[in-house]
Protein backbone atom coordinates (compact mmCIF):
# COMPACT_ATOMS: atom_id res chain seq x y z
CA UNK A 1 0.00 0.00 0.00
CA UNK A 2 2.70 2.03 0.88
CA UNK A 3 4.26 1.64 -2.76
CA UNK A 4 1.19 2.26 -4.47
CA UNK A 5 0.55 5.70 -2.66
CA UNK A 6 4.27 6.50 -3.44
CA UNK A 7 3.62 5.55 -7.22
CA UNK A 8 0.38 7.80 -7.60
CA UNK A 9 2.41 10.87 -5.74
CA UNK A 10 4.93 10.38 -8.21
CA UNK A 11 2.66 10.45 -11.14
CA UNK A 12 0.28 13.26 -9.57
CA UNK A 13 3.85 15.07 -9.58
CA UNK A 14 4.48 14.35 -13.23
CA UNK A 15 1.31 15.49 -14.03
CA UNK A 16 1.46 19.17 -12.15
CA UNK A 17 4.88 19.39 -13.83
CA UNK A 18 3.66 18.95 -17.28
CA UNK A 19 0.85 21.43 -16.75
CA UNK A 20 2.75 23.83 -15.95
CA UNK A 21 5.13 23.37 -18.50
CA UNK A 22 1.65 23.12 -20.74
CA UNK A 23 0.44 26.58 -18.81
CA UNK A 24 3.71 28.33 -19.56
CA UNK A 25 3.76 28.16 -23.62
CA UNK A 26 -0.35 29.21 -23.34
CA UNK A 27 -0.70 32.47 -23.09
CA UNK A 28 -4.71 31.91 -22.48
CA UNK A 29 -3.45 29.54 -19.25
CA UNK A 30 -4.00 31.06 -15.89
CA UNK A 31 -1.39 29.87 -12.98
CA UNK A 32 -3.58 27.76 -10.52
CA UNK A 33 -2.44 27.32 -7.35
CA UNK A 34 -2.53 25.06 -5.37
CA UNK A 35 -1.75 23.16 -8.67
CA UNK A 36 -3.24 19.55 -8.71
CA UNK A 37 -5.55 18.66 -5.10
CA UNK A 38 -7.45 21.05 -3.08
CA UNK A 39 -7.39 19.81 0.54
CA UNK A 40 -9.90 20.60 3.05
CA UNK A 41 -9.84 20.13 6.52
CA UNK A 42 -12.82 19.04 8.82
CA UNK A 43 -13.11 19.63 12.27
CA UNK A 44 -15.64 18.97 14.72
CA UNK A 45 -15.80 22.30 15.96
CA UNK A 46 -18.76 24.73 15.62
CA UNK A 47 -19.13 28.17 14.09
CA UNK A 48 -17.98 29.87 11.70
CA UNK A 49 -13.96 29.24 11.98
CA UNK A 50 -15.15 25.63 11.78
CA UNK A 51 -15.83 25.39 8.12
CA UNK A 52 -13.65 23.63 5.44
CA UNK A 53 -12.63 25.78 3.57
CA UNK A 54 -9.52 26.53 1.10
CA UNK A 55 -8.25 28.68 -1.33
CA UNK A 56 -7.92 29.04 -4.98
CA UNK A 57 -5.36 32.01 -6.67
CA UNK A 58 -5.44 32.29 -10.28
CA UNK A 59 -2.73 34.27 -11.43
CA UNK A 60 -2.07 36.03 -14.57
CA UNK A 61 0.65 34.15 -16.03
CA UNK A 62 1.70 37.95 -18.22
CA UNK A 63 2.29 36.06 -21.63
CA UNK A 64 -0.59 38.37 -22.75
CA UNK A 65 -1.56 41.90 -22.29
CA UNK A 66 -5.37 40.63 -22.81
CA UNK A 67 -7.90 40.17 -19.76
CA UNK A 68 -8.07 36.14 -18.90
CA UNK A 69 -11.63 35.07 -18.01
CA UNK A 70 -11.68 32.19 -16.01
CA UNK A 71 -14.39 29.81 -14.57
CA UNK A 72 -14.64 27.14 -12.18
CA UNK A 73 -16.55 24.14 -11.93
CA UNK A 74 -17.06 21.25 -9.89
CA UNK A 75 -18.76 17.80 -10.02
CA UNK A 76 -20.16 18.44 -6.39
CA UNK A 77 -22.01 21.63 -6.52
CA UNK A 78 -24.17 21.42 -3.78
CA UNK A 79 -21.80 20.17 -1.82
CA UNK A 80 -19.45 23.72 -2.58
CA UNK A 81 -19.57 26.72 -2.20
CA UNK A 82 -17.16 28.70 -4.91
CA UNK A 83 -17.09 32.56 -4.39
CA UNK A 84 -16.48 33.95 -7.23
CA UNK A 85 -17.07 31.20 -9.47
CA UNK A 86 -16.06 33.64 -12.59
CA UNK A 87 -14.67 36.94 -13.71
CA UNK A 88 -11.92 38.56 -14.91
CA UNK A 89 -7.77 38.76 -14.19
CA UNK A 90 -5.90 41.82 -15.53
CA UNK A 91 -2.55 41.37 -16.49
CA UNK A 92 -0.53 41.51 -13.44
CA UNK A 93 -2.83 40.55 -11.08
CA UNK A 94 -4.23 37.43 -9.48
CA UNK A 95 -7.67 36.31 -8.06
CA UNK A 96 -8.57 34.82 -4.75
CA UNK A 97 -11.04 32.08 -4.96
CA UNK A 98 -12.57 30.69 -1.72
CA UNK A 99 -14.13 27.29 -1.52
CA UNK A 100 -16.12 25.83 1.35
CA UNK A 101 -17.33 22.46 2.03
CA UNK A 102 -20.85 23.12 3.15
CA UNK A 103 -22.00 22.01 6.70
CA UNK A 104 -24.47 19.43 5.90
CA UNK A 105 -22.35 17.41 3.85
CA UNK A 106 -19.47 18.09 5.95
CA UNK A 107 -21.47 15.77 8.69
CA UNK A 108 -21.85 13.67 6.15
CA UNK A 109 -18.24 13.51 5.49
CA UNK A 110 -17.41 13.07 9.32
CA UNK A 111 -19.86 10.05 9.68
CA UNK A 112 -18.09 8.22 6.87
CA UNK A 113 -14.97 9.18 8.44
CA UNK A 114 -16.39 7.85 12.07
CA UNK A 115 -17.70 4.43 9.88
CA UNK A 116 -14.71 3.39 7.89
CA UNK A 117 -11.66 5.71 9.33
CA UNK A 118 -9.39 8.19 6.70
CA UNK A 119 -9.76 5.13 4.14
CA UNK A 120 -13.28 6.72 3.53
CA UNK A 121 -12.00 10.01 2.41
CA UNK A 122 -8.80 9.19 0.47
CA UNK A 123 -10.40 7.83 -2.55
CA UNK A 124 -12.70 10.76 -3.07
CA UNK A 125 -14.32 11.34 -6.44
CA UNK A 126 -14.96 15.32 -6.06
CA UNK A 127 -13.20 17.18 -8.54
CA UNK A 128 -12.45 20.85 -10.17
CA UNK A 129 -12.16 22.55 -13.24
CA UNK A 130 -10.89 25.96 -13.77
CA UNK A 131 -11.33 27.34 -17.55
CA UNK A 132 -9.45 30.00 -18.79
CA UNK A 133 -9.59 31.86 -22.16
CA UNK A 134 -8.69 35.55 -23.72
CA UNK A 135 -11.16 38.07 -24.02
CA UNK A 136 -11.35 41.07 -25.95
CA UNK A 137 -9.99 44.83 -24.91
CA UNK A 138 -13.84 46.02 -25.65
CA UNK A 139 -15.27 43.24 -23.49
CA UNK A 140 -12.82 43.47 -20.64
CA UNK A 141 -13.26 47.22 -20.40
CA UNK A 142 -17.13 46.93 -20.85
CA UNK A 143 -16.91 44.50 -17.70
CA UNK A 144 -14.85 46.42 -15.68
CA UNK A 145 -16.75 49.82 -15.47
CA UNK A 146 -20.34 47.94 -14.71
CA UNK A 147 -18.25 46.37 -12.06
CA UNK A 148 -17.07 49.62 -10.75
CA UNK A 149 -20.81 50.25 -11.17
CA UNK A 150 -21.74 47.13 -8.99
CA UNK A 151 -19.21 47.91 -6.35
CA UNK A 152 -20.20 51.50 -5.80
CA UNK A 153 -24.18 49.91 -5.18
CA UNK A 154 -25.66 48.93 -2.66
CA UNK A 155 -29.13 46.87 -1.63
CA UNK A 156 -31.56 45.35 -4.83
CA UNK A 157 -29.28 47.81 -7.38
CA UNK A 158 -26.23 46.05 -6.73
CA UNK A 159 -27.60 42.93 -7.08
CA UNK A 160 -29.36 43.62 -10.33
CA UNK A 161 -25.83 44.68 -11.34
CA UNK A 162 -24.30 41.63 -10.05
CA UNK A 163 -26.65 39.23 -12.38
CA UNK A 164 -26.30 41.36 -15.46
CA UNK A 165 -22.69 40.96 -14.96
CA UNK A 166 -22.81 37.24 -14.17
CA UNK A 167 -24.90 37.05 -17.65
CA UNK A 168 -22.34 38.41 -19.21
CA UNK A 169 -19.54 35.98 -18.61
CA UNK A 170 -21.70 33.85 -19.06
CA UNK A 171 -22.99 34.84 -22.64
CA UNK A 172 -19.29 35.27 -23.22
CA UNK A 173 -18.80 32.00 -22.29
CA UNK A 174 -21.49 30.03 -24.65
CA UNK A 175 -19.83 32.16 -27.33
CA UNK A 176 -16.59 30.73 -26.97
CA UNK A 177 -17.28 26.85 -26.33
CA UNK A 178 -20.11 27.62 -29.60
CA UNK A 179 -17.62 29.17 -31.69
CA UNK A 180 -14.65 27.23 -30.75
CA UNK A 181 -12.42 29.67 -32.40
CA UNK A 182 -10.89 30.86 -28.71
CA UNK A 183 -8.24 27.98 -27.11
CA UNK A 184 -9.38 27.68 -23.89
CA UNK A 185 -7.23 25.54 -21.08
CA UNK A 186 -8.64 23.74 -18.57
CA UNK A 187 -6.77 22.45 -15.34
CA UNK A 188 -8.22 19.77 -13.32
CA UNK A 189 -7.90 19.41 -9.52
CA UNK A 190 -8.65 16.43 -7.38
CA UNK A 191 -10.02 17.12 -4.03
CA UNK A 192 -8.50 15.39 -0.57
CA UNK A 193 -10.70 15.78 2.98
CA UNK A 194 -8.84 15.13 5.61
CA UNK A 195 -9.94 15.05 9.93
CA UNK A 196 -8.57 16.97 12.67
CA UNK A 197 -8.91 14.38 15.19
CA UNK A 198 -7.73 16.64 17.80
CA UNK A 199 -10.65 17.51 20.37
CA UNK A 200 -11.36 20.96 20.52
CA UNK A 201 -10.09 22.81 22.65
CA UNK A 202 -11.34 24.95 25.86
CA UNK A 203 -11.80 27.85 23.67
CA UNK A 204 -14.09 25.90 21.08
CA UNK A 205 -16.01 23.60 23.93
CA UNK A 206 -18.97 26.09 23.64
CA UNK A 207 -19.84 30.01 22.51
CA UNK A 208 -17.89 32.94 23.93
CA UNK A 209 -19.62 35.20 25.60
CA UNK A 210 -20.95 38.14 23.23
CA UNK A 211 -19.83 41.13 25.87
CA UNK A 212 -16.01 39.82 25.12
CA UNK A 213 -16.56 39.64 21.17
CA UNK A 214 -17.94 42.99 20.94
CA UNK A 215 -15.07 44.28 23.19
CA UNK A 216 -12.54 42.80 21.45
CA UNK A 217 -14.02 43.39 18.03
CA UNK A 218 -14.41 46.91 19.13
CA UNK A 219 -10.45 47.16 19.67
CA UNK A 220 -10.10 45.59 16.56
CA UNK A 221 -11.98 48.83 14.75
CA UNK A 222 -9.98 51.25 17.15
CA UNK A 223 -6.73 49.80 16.03
CA UNK A 224 -7.30 49.65 12.10
CA UNK A 225 -6.04 52.44 9.52
CA UNK A 226 -8.30 54.35 7.44
CA UNK A 227 -7.29 51.87 4.84
CA UNK A 228 -7.87 49.16 7.01
CA UNK A 229 -11.14 49.89 7.17
CA UNK A 230 -11.66 50.62 4.06
CA UNK A 231 -10.63 47.24 2.80
CA UNK A 232 -12.66 45.90 5.73
CA UNK A 233 -15.70 47.81 4.38
CA UNK A 234 -15.24 46.88 1.12
CA UNK A 235 -15.25 43.23 1.68
CA UNK A 236 -18.08 43.62 4.25
CA UNK A 237 -19.89 45.50 1.45
CA UNK A 238 -18.91 42.99 -1.35
CA UNK A 239 -20.13 39.61 0.45
CA UNK A 240 -23.46 41.52 1.56
CA UNK A 241 -23.82 41.69 -2.32
CA UNK A 242 -22.85 38.54 -3.10
CA UNK A 243 -25.59 37.06 -0.43
CA UNK A 244 -28.29 39.43 -1.73
CA UNK A 245 -27.79 38.27 -5.52
CA UNK A 246 -27.50 34.59 -4.45
CA UNK A 247 -31.05 35.40 -2.30
CA UNK A 248 -32.39 37.02 -5.48
CA UNK A 249 -31.01 33.69 -7.63
CA UNK A 250 -32.89 31.98 -5.00
CA UNK A 251 -36.08 33.90 -5.42
CA UNK A 252 -36.24 33.93 -9.57
CA UNK A 253 -35.84 30.15 -8.74
CA UNK A 254 -38.56 29.85 -6.00
CA UNK A 255 -41.02 31.73 -8.43
CA UNK A 256 -40.07 29.42 -11.22
CA UNK A 257 -40.81 26.50 -9.75
CA UNK A 258 -44.20 27.62 -8.43
CA UNK A 259 -45.07 28.50 -11.99
CA UNK A 260 -44.11 25.31 -13.06
CA UNK A 261 -46.00 23.65 -10.34
CA UNK A 262 -49.59 25.72 -11.27
CA UNK A 263 -48.77 25.25 -14.80
CA UNK A 264 -48.79 21.54 -13.97
CA UNK A 265 -52.03 21.39 -11.75
CA UNK A 266 -53.65 23.13 -14.33
CA UNK A 267 -52.52 20.94 -17.02
CA UNK A 268 -53.68 17.41 -14.49
CA UNK A 269 -57.38 19.15 -14.03
CA UNK A 270 -57.80 19.48 -17.27
CA UNK A 271 -57.03 16.09 -18.03
CA UNK A 272 -58.88 14.84 -15.41
CA UNK A 273 -61.98 16.84 -16.58
CA UNK A 274 -61.68 15.60 -20.20
CA UNK A 275 -61.37 11.99 -18.61
CA UNK A 276 -64.01 12.47 -16.88
CA UNK A 277 -66.30 13.40 -19.81
CA UNK A 278 -65.08 10.46 -21.61
CA UNK A 279 -66.58 8.10 -19.03
CA UNK A 280 -69.65 9.99 -18.92
CA UNK A 281 -69.68 9.56 -22.25
CA UNK A 282 -68.81 5.80 -22.43
CA UNK A 283 -71.59 5.02 -20.02
CA UNK A 284 -74.47 6.90 -21.71
CA UNK A 285 -73.42 4.33 -25.07
CA UNK A 286 -73.56 1.42 -23.07
CA UNK A 287 -76.51 2.10 -20.65
CA UNK A 288 -78.38 2.79 -24.07
CA UNK A 289 -78.12 -1.01 -25.50
CA UNK A 290 -79.53 -2.09 -22.14
CA UNK A 291 -82.44 0.39 -21.62
CA UNK A 292 -84.23 -0.81 -25.31
CA UNK A 293 -84.01 -4.58 -24.58
CA UNK A 294 -85.85 -4.33 -21.85
CA UNK A 295 -88.60 -2.01 -23.25
CA UNK A 296 -89.03 -4.42 -26.06
CA UNK A 297 -89.30 -7.42 -24.10
CA UNK A 298 -92.04 -5.98 -21.75
CA UNK A 299 -93.86 -5.49 -25.06
CA UNK A 300 -93.15 -8.97 -26.54
CA UNK A 301 -94.80 -10.19 -23.51
CA UNK A 302 -97.92 -8.05 -23.56
CA UNK A 303 -98.47 -9.07 -27.51
CA UNK A 304 -97.75 -12.96 -25.99
CA UNK A 305 -100.83 -12.21 -23.79
CA UNK A 306 -102.94 -10.71 -25.98
CA UNK A 307 -102.64 -14.05 -28.81
CA UNK A 308 -102.75 -16.72 -25.55
CA UNK A 309 -106.17 -14.80 -24.37
CA UNK A 310 -107.73 -14.60 -28.35
CA UNK A 311 -106.63 -18.69 -28.88
CA UNK A 312 -108.38 -19.70 -25.59
CA UNK A 313 -110.93 -17.15 -25.97
CA UNK A 314 -111.69 -18.63 -29.77
CA UNK A 315 -111.20 -21.99 -28.28
CA UNK A 316 -114.23 -21.35 -25.49
CA UNK A 317 -116.28 -20.45 -28.14
CA UNK A 318 -115.66 -23.73 -30.43
CA UNK A 319 -116.00 -25.95 -27.36
CA UNK A 320 -119.14 -24.61 -26.01
CA UNK A 321 -120.91 -24.75 -29.67
CA UNK A 322 -120.08 -28.33 -29.89
CA UNK A 323 -121.36 -29.49 -26.15
CA UNK A 324 -117.64 -29.78 -25.31
CA UNK A 325 -117.95 -28.05 -21.93
CA UNK A 326 -120.90 -30.02 -20.13
CA UNK A 327 -118.20 -31.14 -17.39
CA UNK A 328 -117.35 -27.29 -16.55
CA UNK A 329 -120.81 -27.37 -15.18
CA UNK A 330 -119.93 -29.39 -11.72
CA UNK A 331 -117.22 -26.27 -11.23
CA UNK A 332 -118.11 -23.15 -9.08
CA UNK A 333 -118.68 -20.10 -10.37
CA UNK A 334 -117.02 -21.65 -13.72
CA UNK A 335 -119.61 -23.66 -14.35
CA UNK A 336 -122.29 -20.94 -14.02
CA UNK A 337 -119.99 -18.44 -16.51
CA UNK A 338 -119.94 -21.38 -18.83
CA UNK A 339 -123.58 -22.87 -18.92
CA UNK A 340 -125.42 -19.53 -18.54
CA UNK A 341 -126.38 -18.88 -21.89
CA UNK A 342 -128.16 -22.52 -22.20
CA UNK A 343 -130.09 -22.28 -19.14
CA UNK A 344 -131.53 -18.68 -20.40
Amino acid sequence: AVQQAKTHERKDRQHELHAIAMASTEPHALEVSPSSELTFTLTRATGQDATPKCDLILKHPGNTDEHLAFKVKTTQPRRYLVRPNQGLVAPGSSEKISIIVVDKDKQVLLQSYDRLGQTALDHSKDKFLVQSCCVSREFATRYNDEKKKADSQVGENAAKSAKELAEALTGMWNAVTSAGSNPVFNKKLHVRHVVDAAPPGPELAGPKPPVVEHEKSLQAIENMTQEQMFAEISSLRRKYDELVSFSVNLTAERDILNNTLEQTKRDLNREMSNRAALENQGGKIMSSPVDKPSSGSSMTSLLMILVIGLIMFFMGVKMSQSDQVAFLGSIPVIGGLVLGGEEL
